[in-house]
């Protein structure tokens, strides 16, 4: 980087017809700095604050596949901060310099959506989850009046859950989605959402890879204080071992286990790859669309039916989407951890296909 932002000039011209590219913009790191690619120095520029407006801000966030009713605002960062937020001397992707370019030397903080909030308290360790706002991005995934899955709102109109969920079961009509709730049993008696479409990455069913999925609802859920987005994670966001994350769903409490009636969560660590891939634990199974949370002793995991709900993680008081359930070796085994979906991996395909649908 040449420690320049890319000015609004560069950026575009106010009108209405920008002709942005759909993979030039980007968010960054956990302060949601607006980034964009730049063609002349070939790198990820911040954006000047100069002369931005929320107007620009609605249509930033729509090309990143996100509704403009959902838009939140921006801030105005320093250069300061931005320094700060960069990982070593070596990463200059956060830095900003005064320039003629950007007069202000501030860049724009963009909030697409307000993401990542929560109520309510969980009960130090404690596994049932009592209150509904604690994770209110989980929702359950029924056909016929059944739960399959798991699954994490991440706007309105999005679902992120597991590829292998949907793999064999990819009629969108045959799905109801429940948000909101913490028991199966008041989800009988509820009007879940109907699905309109299921876009499934490339999946192997054999090696787990790529095990993600999106569900777009046939109409955007309501927004209160027991349904919210999940944050997905920025570009520039490292979740590294051994970092506290939660895995929340209704899977069975026992390997091999019926599902449980009520919301569960866990408290797990994230497992390096290395240890991960090693003979005693995956022997080599471990590709980069994957990430290993649990504990090695055994103990703690997720389980059948948690299939495709969140692992979540909080940094800057937000909570994040580090991956969604994915596969394992039993349950809470020892030297058996949780296999989720690398979300960060997938971050550009999903929003590619936020924006095509």
């Amino acid at each position: 980087m040449d420690n320049k932002c890319v000015s609004l000039s560069q950026w575009c011209d106010g009108m209405e017809n920008c002709t942005w590219g759909d993979d030039e913009i980007r968010l960054f790191r956990s302060n949601f700095l607006l980034q964009m690619y730049s063609n002349v120095t070939r790198k990820w520029e911040n954006v000047c604050s100069d002369g931005w407006n929320d107007s620009l801000g609605k249509q930033a966030c729509e090309k990143m596949g996100y509704e403009r009713n959902t838009y939140v605002g921006y801030e105005e960062i320093d250069y300061i901060l931005a320094k700060t937020d960069s990982l070593s001397s070596s990463n200059l992707t956060g830095f900003l310099s005064k320039t003629s370019d950007c007069p202000s030397n501030k860049a724009v903080a963009l909030k697409c959506i307000d993401c990542g909030r929560n109520i309510g308290t969980r009960i130090v360790g404690g596994t049932t989850v009592t209150s509904k706002g604690v994770w209110p991005w989980q929702v359950s995934l029924h056909i016929s009046g059944v739960h399959l899955c798991g699954g994490s709102v991440i706007t309105p109109y999005w679902i992120i859950t597991a590829a292998h969920c949907v793999h064999e079961k990819s009629d969108a009509r045959v799905w109801t989605v429940y948000a909101g709730y913490l028991t199966l049993p008041e989800m009988l008696s509820a009007t879940g959402r109907s699905v309109s479409r299921i876009v499934m990455h490339n999946f192997d069913p054999v090696t787990n890879e790529n095990d993600i999925a999106l569900m777009k609802l046939s109409s955007p859920l309501t927004i209160t204080l027991n349904v919210r987005p999940v944050c997905l994670p920025n570009k520039g966001m490292y979740f590294t071992a051994p970092r506290d994350c939660y895995v929340t769903g209704w899977g069975s409490l026992f390997s091999g286990g019926s599902s449980s009636q009520t919301l569960q969560e866990a408290k797990i660590q994230l497992i390096d790859r290395t240890t991960c891939n090693s003979r005693l634990v995956y022997d080599g199974q471990i590709t980069d669309t994957m990430i290993c949370s649990g504990k090695l002793e055994g103990g703690v995991d997720s389980c059948q039916g948690d299939s495709g709900g969140p692992l979540v993680t909080k940094e800057n008081s937000l909570w994040w989407l580090v991956g969604d359930t994915s596969w394992g070796d039993g349950c809470a085994f020892r030297n058996k951890p949780g296999v989720y979906g690398n979300v960060t991996y997938f971050l550009y395909w999903i929003h590619e296909q936020m924006r095509k649908y």
